[in-house]
C-alpha cells in the first residue's frame, strides 16, 4: 500500500502575508485528504540575531523609516547577482532549520518566504534533501531574493509575473501564474446582506473597511477622525489587528462617533479577527495596506480598495499593478484621504466598475490550485 506523501510548508512571520498564505495552503492540503501535512514558521529555527533582524526590524522599519525600506528593496533587486554571498550568510544563520529538513525528509516543500526556499534548494541541490521544492510568491512582482536555481515550480500572482521570469532565465514549464493563495473560505459566495445580518452591520448604509493589517501599522485613527467629521451616512468598520492599543482608542471613538438614523453604530471597532472573508464580503469598498495578502483577499471578494501610502518597495509594487487593473484608487496624502474616497462613494458607476476590475483580477481558488498542481509534482 502506497503511503501517503509528506507536505511541509515553510512561512515567516516578517510581516503577516507569509504566514496567512501557509495556512491558506495548510487548509487546501489536508482538504484533499491525500497527504499528511505540517507547517511550520523557518523563523522558529534559525538564529536569535537572524529571527530579530527579519521580524522586529521588519516591523520597526516600516512604522519609522519605510523609505529606507524602499531603497534596500530596489538595491537588493539584482537577478542571480550574488547569490552566493546571501546564501552564505543564510546557512550561518540557519543550521536548526538545516537539521530539521534532513530529519524530516519531506517529499514535498513548500515555502511561502524566500528565506526556507533558498535552503532548501541549497539542500536539494547538494543531495541532502530528495524533496520537490515549490516556491509561492505572495507580492505581484517577484523580488530577486525569490530567486533559487534547483525548484519545481514557481506560483505566481499575475501573468507579468510569469512572463518576468521566464524573460530572465526561469524555464517557462516551471512557471505557474494562480494567484497569491488566500483562505478557501474566500472562495465560498457569500452575499452582501448575508454577510451583514452575520456580522451585525447596517444593511442599508455603505460599508466602508478600514484594514491596519494582521500588526495594526498604519494612520488608521486619523483616517477614522476625518472619514466621520464628514457626517456623511456610512457604516465605518475598523479593523484594528493584534493591537490592543489601537482597538482601545476606536472603541472610545466609537462612544463618541454615536448611531447612523437607522439606529446602527456609525463606527465598528473589531480587533484581531478571522472572519475577514465575511466582512470584505459585507463591505462597500475597503481601505488599507497593499500588502499581497490583503489586496488578494478583497480581490477574491470582488472588493474595491482605497490604498493608503502604500510602503515603498513590495507595496508600491502591489499597487501599481492594482491600479493598472482599475481595482483601486491610491490616496497619497493622508490629510485628503477621507475627501478622495468620499468622491469614489459618491461615483457609483465608478465604483462598479472597480467592483468589476477587482472581480477579473480575483483568484479565491488558488491555494486549492497550487495544491492540486503541487501533488501533481510527486507523481
Amino acid at each position: 500500500m502506497k503511503t501517503k506523501p509528506r507536505v511541509l510548508l515553510l512561512s515567516a512571520t516578517s510581516g503577516a502575508g507569509h504566514v496567512r498564505a501557509a495556512q491558506a495552503l495548510e487548509k487546501a492540503f489536508s482538504a484533499r485528504g491525500d497527504c499528511f501535512v505540517e507547517h511550520i514558521d523557518a523563523l522558529q529555527y534559525v538564529s536569535k540575531l537572524f529571527q530579530r533582524i527579519y521580524d522586529k526590524a521588519y516591523i520597526s522599519m516600516v512604522q519609522r523609516a519605510p523609505e529606507l525600506m524602499g531603497v534596500l528593496y530596489d538595491r537588493t533587486d539584482q537577478p542571480w547577482q550574488h547569490p552566493r554571498r546571501r546564501l552564505a550568510l543564510d546557512r550561518l544563520n540557519t543550521g536548526p532549520m538545516i537539521r530539521l529538513l534532513k530529519r524530516i525528509q519531506p517529499d514535498l516543500c513548500v515555502a511561502t518566504h524566500f528565506l526556507p526556499a533558498e535552503i532548501i534548494a541549497w539542500l536539494i541541490a547538494k543531495r541532502k534533501l530528495l524533496a520537490h521544492n515549490a516556491i509561492v510568491v505572495t507580492d505581484y512582482d517577484v523580488h530577486a531574493m525569490w530567486l533559487c536555481r534547483t525548484v519545481d515550480r514557481y506560483y505566481v500572482a499575475i501573468d507579468e509575473a510569469k512572463e518576468y521570469l521566464a524573460r530572465i532565465g526561469v524555464p517557462r514549464e516551471k512557471l505557474l501564474v494562480t494567484g497569491i493563495p488566500v483562505d478557501p473560505l474566500f472562495a465560498a459566495p457569500v452575499s452582501r446582506s448575508d454577510a451583514r445580518k452575520q456580522l451585525g452591520l447596517d444593511a442599508t448604509a455603505s460599508v466602508i473597511l478600514i484594514s491596519a493589517g494582521g500588526y495594526g501599522i498604519g494612520p488608521v485613527e486619523q483616517l477614522v477622525k476625518d472619514l466621520l467629521a464628514l457626517q456623511r451616512p456610512w457604516q465605518i468598520v475598523a479593523i484594528a489587528g493584534k493591537s490592543e492599543k489601537t482597538k482601545k482608542r476606536l472603541e472610545e471613538m466609537a462612544r463618541e462617533a454615536g448611531k447612523l438614523q437607522t439606529g446602527s453604530p456609525r463606527l465598528c471597532a473589531v480587533g484581531f479577527t478571522s472572519e475577514m472573508d465575511k466582512y470584505m464580503a459585507a463591505a462597500d469598498l475597503m481601505v488599507g495596506k497593499a500588502g499581497g495578502l490583503t489586496t488578494s483577499e478583497a480581490l477574491a471578494r470582488a472588493l474595491p480598495t482605497a490604498l493608503i501610502e502604500p510602503i515603498p518597495g513590495q507595496e508600491e509594487r502591489n499597487a501599481d499593478h492594482l491600479l493598472e487593473a482599475g481595482a483601486a484608487i491610491r490616496c497619497n496624502n493622508l490629510p485628503a484621504a477621507a475627501w478622495k474616497i468620499a468622491a469614489l462613494l459618491d461615483d457609483a458607476k465608478r465604483l462598479a466598475r472597480m467592483r468589476d476590475a477587482a472581480s477579473g483580477l480575483g483568484k479565491p481558488g488558488a491555494a486549492a490550485r497550487i495544491a492540486e498542481d503541487a501533488i501533481r509534482l510527486l507523481d
